[in-house]
């Protein structure tokens, strides 16, 4: 992924190198990065593709060229001041990580150079890879879990409270996220999770454990619609998990521990109503990003 500024407005360049060559590229020109802005970039891996999403927005979709399985290094370089890298790990779970970093643009300032990225255990150096020059994790930049706050992101408590609620300021559009991260009680029940707007609950997701299912709803007026409960059951008793819910536009796209588990279709518009969200039920929070 390379973003690029010889043109005005910037603009992404996404491609895949294999086997000595590039690809084909893929351009998106509505660039998420103005030079010398702090951005926040979370790359998720799902079955079909990575999913970015820049500064809590949904921003593109890029689909596998290669099988996910064989990408084991990351490498980071240009004119950009990193101040943060992250791995998010399901552990447990089968499901792929989610990688995260909180980078801050800084134009003026070229980056060293230095030797390639060294070949740490587990994270050999593939034949064919370019080598680029590259950064290792400076002191003061401890691997840590979730996203830590940085200016211009709103801290969360350190241990959010269950039940939990929040405002969603401004509301949901297409292309807004919500990640809530958390370990589900080694005796759970039942957890729910409610977007909810001044008249109902816009969508109801409600893990039932008891049930090995995960029903989803809408509430207006007081009156539940026909459930849906289908797909997947992606949270186990005692374990931790990543619950991100995509707002698009016709649906929520909801991926579960890096890998997507449901797709609900809006049945509640306009969606700029939708501005409270309460989670409740068998869980411990660890963090929650609205």
């Amino acid at each position: 992924m390379n973003p690029r500024y010889d043109s005005h407005p910037g603009y992404v360049v996404t491609n895949t190198f294999q086997n000595g060559k590039w690809g084909s590229e893929e351009r998106k020109y509505n660039s998420p990065f103005p030079a010398g802005s702090t951005f926040s970039l979370s790359i998720t891996v799902t079955q079909q593709s990575f999913q970015l999403t820049v500064n809590g927005s949904h921003f593109m979709e890029y689909r596998y060229r290669i099988p996910f399985q064989q990408v084991d290094t990351i490498s980071v370089g240009g004119k950009v001041e990193i101040s943060n890298i992250t791995f998010q790990n399901p552990m447990a779970f089968s499901a792929q990580p989610v990688f995260a970093a909180q980078p801050v643009f800084a134009p003026q300032v070229a980056y060293p150079t230095q030797a390639a990225l060294p070949s740490y255990p587990g994270f050999p150096m593939q034949p064919g890879f370019p080598m680029q020059p590259g950064f290792s994790m400076q002191p003061g930049f401890p691997m840590q879990p979730g996203f830590p706050s940085q200016p211009g992101f709103p801290s969360q408590p350190a241990v959010p409270a269950v039940p939990y609620k929040s405002m969603i300021s401004g509301g949901l559009m297409p292309g807004r996220t919500i990640t809530i991260q958390g370990t589900v009680h080694p005796e759970a029940i039942r957890f729910k999770v409610n977007l909810s707007h001044p008249y109902g609950i816009a969508l109801h997701y409600n893990a039932r454990l008891d049930e090995n299912t995960v029903v989803r709803n809408t509430n207006n007026g007081g009156q539940w619609g026909n459930e849906e409960r289908g797909g997947v059951m992606p949270f186990q008793r005692g374990k931790h998990f990543t619950l991100t819910i995509c707002c698009e536009s016709h649906s929520f796209r909801i991926v579960a521990n890096g890998m997507q588990a449901h797709n609900y279709r809006h049945r509640f518009s306009p969606l700029t109503q939708i501005s409270t969200l309460e989670i409740d039920g068998d869980i411990s929070l660890t963090s929650v990003q609205v």
